[in-house]
């Protein structure tokens, strides 16, 4: 939850229950420098072999595929906020306990337009783009009122879409991409398929094939949160082009402050409900108008308001009706779902949240570039630190259910849920660990088995400790004793880490987890490292002389 660079608007004292926790994580001293993690590196498009060391698994065949920033200056423009740095894929391919790697730059038309002028002329997230100084003052000072086109830098993750892949951002556009050869395709504007103006980069897939999403719109009405659908795969073979047909708005949520609308990177899926986390991170549509004018960045205009609880918005997922009951929580914020699953009446959710968005820290270039010492030290220490967390709703509340009780009757649970008024309920959250996560920074980036267990009850997670700025360590959690099992070495950086399902597997952890391993400490470093997931220990790595700067997500695609 650190990058966002959201700023405070009003002081309102924070849940004591945070605090606690901003305390009980060790205050780090001597952090080392990571500024070589965010600097621009060379593509590499024709595949290199890899050295191996130990054993990658014979049964694994498929591609690794990662995104994030690898560039981040044209001529002598420089990007300010690290998502601001021009998409880079990367393809780990392995086959036979054999990996080769290859990269390129996404071919966005962002990338490509400010190749051509060498400098910045497409606006991103935290980096306004200069009016161009052939212009003459009169059409310069006229172009601050234009409202900049949104980016296509996609380089958040990589999503699928009626079995084709895309490489995603926040914004309307999205490119379609080769998985073997990761040669940019056709770009796509979700707008021209569906009403909205935006989707996020994390998407649900349910078991037949169609992908969910959710995405802005705005108009006369207001404000909508709109969840989407887009049905499984039917293409005819041979067609070569994005295929979006049947898609669909399945419900119009609309925002509790049309002026105010919430920002939101993902959203909860069960086998039968989408869930919507309307949160106090808010986006001023006024000041969205009037940065352009002055001249400000789009991160500019979010503000954390805690005087504000968090709104559960629950939606049937096969018919769009949308639940009359309000589930609330105490204000907290939230980027990454970890699972969602039914059981007995109640909706369980587990995600990674922080209580505190005015300590979330403000990720621009410049911070991630302060050297050791003092000064990197106190702005890691003055951040939140994420850590997983239950909520639980009762779906069956009524006109006739009784109030000021817990209705929360599952027998391994200690959320709560109590029915406040008129088909209002207000839900308390479990934490999902014990204080050994503390030694490790709290958690982000989880992952699941997906495959076999999202929307189903499941026992382990996987995800990144955030001992530093940047992940630092690997860890797999397990739900029913909250024990967890880590992977951490210094001076090395782990990215994200994905689940690989053994074949035949017989439980839920039989497989491998995969993360792509890099370091600030020696040039061209950098490993895939491939870890059992049952044991969490070390199956063998497949190192690659080049460097990767820390990226967002990925995904593991399974060659047939």
């Amino acid at each position: 939850g650190q990058w966002l660079g959201i700023k405070q608007k009003k002081q309102v004292p924070t849940q004591q229950i945070f605090k606690g926790t901003l305390t009980k994580c060790p205050l780090a001293m001597g952090l080392e420098d990571i500024a070589p993690l965010v600097r621009t590196v060379e593509e590499i498009p024709e595949p290199i072999t890899t050295v191996i060391k130990g054993n990658i698994p014979s049964w694994i065949n498929g591609s690794f595929l990662r995104n994030g920033p690898g560039k981040f200056e044209f001529g002598k423009d420089n990007f300010n906020h690290w998502f601001d740095g021009m998409a880079l894929m990367h393809r780990f391919y392995i086959h036979d306990g054999e990996v080769t790697y290859s990269s390129r730059f996404l071919r966005s038309d962002s990338y490509m337009r400010n190749s051509e002028k060498d400098r910045i002329v497409v606006c991103e997230f935290g980096t306004m783009a200069m009016p161009d100084p052939c212009k003459n003052f009169f059409s310069r000072f006229l172009s601050r009122f234009k409202i900049p086109k949104a980016t296509d830098n996609a380089s958040v993750n990589f999503v699928k879409y009626k079995g084709d892949y895309y490489v995603s951002t926040e914004t309307n556009y999205m490119r379609r991409v080769d998985p073997q050869s990761l040669e940019t395709k056709e770009k796509v504007d979700w707008s021209e398929y569906i009403a909205v103006n935006s989707a996020t980069a994390h998407p649900h897939y349910d078991r037949e094939g169609a992908s969910y999403n959710m995405g802005n719109s705005y108009g006369k009405g207001g404000f909508f949160y709109n969840i989407i659908r887009v049905p499984p795969p039917e293409k005819v073979a041979g067609e070569d082009k994005a295929d979006f047909s049947g898609a669909q708005v399945l419900c119009s949520i609309p925002a509790s402050d049309s002026r105010k609308p919430s920002y939101y990177h993902s959203f909860a899926m069960s086998e039968n409900y989408v869930v919507f986390i309307e949160q106090p991170i808010k986006l001023d549509l006024l000041k969205f108008m009037l940065f352009r004018i002055q001249g400000k960045s789009f991160d500019k205009v979010m503000t954390w308001e805690p005087q504000y609880d968090t709104i559960f918005h629950v939606v049937h997922r096969h018919t769009g009706e949308q639940s009359k009951v309000k589930y609330s929580a105490p204000p907290m914020f939230t980027l990454h779902q970890i699972n969602a699953y039914e059981d007995k009446g109640f909706l369980v959710m587990d995600m990674c949240c922080g209580d505190d968005g005015d300590v979330i820290g403000d990720f621009t270039l410049e911070n991630l570039r302060r050297g050791p010492g003092e000064e990197m030290d106190k702005f890691y220490n003055s951040m939140c630190r994420n850590l997983p967390r239950r909520y639980v709703l009762p779906l069956t509340v009524t006109d006739d259910t009784p109030s000021d009780q817990n209705l929360v009757t599952l027998p391994f649970c200690q959320a709560t849920a109590v029915k406040t008024g008129c088909g209002k309920v207000l839900c308390t959250h479990e934490e999902l660990y014990d204080e050994e996560l503390f030694q490790y920074g709290g958690l982000e980036f989880p992952q699941i088995n997906y495959a076999h267990y999202n929307a189903r009850p499941y026992r382990y997670y996987y995800a990144c400790g955030f001992g530093h700025l940047f992940s630092d360590s690997l860890l797999k959690m397990d739900l029913e004793t909250k024990k967890l099992k880590a992977w951490r070495h210094p001076g090395l950086f782990p990215s994200e880490p994905v689940f690989v399902p053994a074949p035949n597997a017989t439980e839920e952890d039989d497989g491998v987890v995969m993360s792509i391993i890099i370091t600030p400490r020696t040039e061209k470093s950098t490993f895939l490292l491939v870890l059992d997931a049952k044991t969490f220990t070390e199956l063998g790595r497949a190192e690659v002389p080049v460097n990767i700067p820390f990226g967002t997500h990925g995904v593991f695609n399974e060659m047939q």
